[in-house]
Parts: C-alpha cells; sequence; structure tokens
C-alpha cells in the first residue's frame, strides 16, 4: 500500500499582514463586541427585561471560588481509627509522582499488623502539578486532594512543602511574614 505525500504551500504574507494591523482590528473588533454584548445583556437585566445573562467577573478574594466536586486542591492525609496515619509507606505515590514533589521516609511500624510506616512524608506543592496519580496509585487510600483549599501562595519557597503532621491537620500550617 503506498503512501501518498501531500505538501502545504505556505500562504503568502501581503504587506497588511506583514504590518499585523488587520490582526489586530480583527482582536479589537472581538473584544468590543463581548463589551457590547455584555453591556447590553446587564443593561437588559437592569431594567427587568428578560434575556440572556451577561459575563460575570467573580471577585476573588471577597466571594469564594466556586469549586466542583471533583475538583483537586490541597493534598491532605487519612488516618486511621486510632489515630495514626493510614500510609504504610509503600512509595507508590513517590514513585508516580510526574513532577517528582513527594518524599517518603519509611521506618517499622510498632503495630504488627502493619509492616511500616512513613516516618516523613513531605509534599511541596511549588513543585506539584495536582494530577491526582498519588490519590490514584495508593493502595490503602491515605491521601485525598480533595481540602477545598485552593489558595496556596506563599512568600518563601519553603513554606510551599507541607510535612506529615500538616497534612493530617494536627498543625496548621503558619506562613512566614514578607520581606
Amino acid at each position: 500500500m503506498a503512501i501518498t505525500v501531500k505538501t502545504v504551500a505556505r500562504p503568502q504574507r501581503t504587506f497588511a499582514s506583514e504590518l499585523y494591523l488587520v490582526e489586530i482590528v480583527k482582536g479589537l473588533g472581538l473584544t468590543f463586541r463581548h463589551l457590547f454584548v455584555n453591556l447590553y445583556r446587564h443593561t437588559k437585566r437592569a431594567l427587568g427585561l428578560k434575556g440572556l445573562p451577561g459575563s460575570v467577573t467573580v471577585q476573588y478574594p471577597e466571594d469564594p471560588a466556586v469549586l466542583g466536586k471533583r475538583a483537586r486542591t490541597r493534598h491532605r492525609l487519612l488516618k486511621r481509627e486510632d489515630g495514626a496515619p493510614r500510609c504504610t509507606a509503600c512509595l507508590l505515590c513517590e514513585t508516580i509522582c510526574p513532577a517528582k514533589c513527594i518524599r517518603i521516609t519509611a521506618e517499622n511500624a510498632p503495630d504488627v499488623t502493619v509492616e511500616k510506616r512513613a516516618k516523613t512524608f513531605d509534599i511541596d506543592l511549588g513543585m506539584c502539578v495536582f494530577c491526582g496519580y498519588c490519590v490514584e496509585a495508593c493502595p490503602v487510600d491515605a491521601i485525598h486532594m480533595d481540602a477545598n483549599e485552593v489558595e496556596l501562595s506563599t512568600y518563601t519557597r519553603q513554606d510551599m512543602i507541607w510535612n506529615m503532621p500538616e497534612l493530617l491537620g494536627d498543625v496548621k500550617k503558619k506562613p512566614s511574614q514578607p520581606g
């Protein structure tokens, strides 16, 4: 079976496209169209007439972000009934993480029913891409991404690293001051 290769010629650039004036006018036309359509719709709604709603800007700090049920937000570790972390230090989440932002140190567990446990569990949220692979890989359902916290900004890179007590919720993360 023969494969046919078709060459595609580049479009010729005219003087107007070289100056980008036509493209700038097209972009401004689109922007002004959105402006006037939304202005018309908001004015119509303000007068009590029915119609389509206009676009609305969310005022983020004052109005909290609306998250879906399946939104992947900050990580949290779960505990067993006795209060111990569920993590068995199998290192699957550390292995599967594409950003390599999870660091786990294992130790032997005092409980004979559990082979080992996590001595340290650190996640660098500054490197995390929030893909959720760590949640899917965990065989004991020890890590979730449903803390519903989207405000993760800090003043230093060190504050972006969350350790086990902070992920478990035992210790409240204290951000450092600017400067």
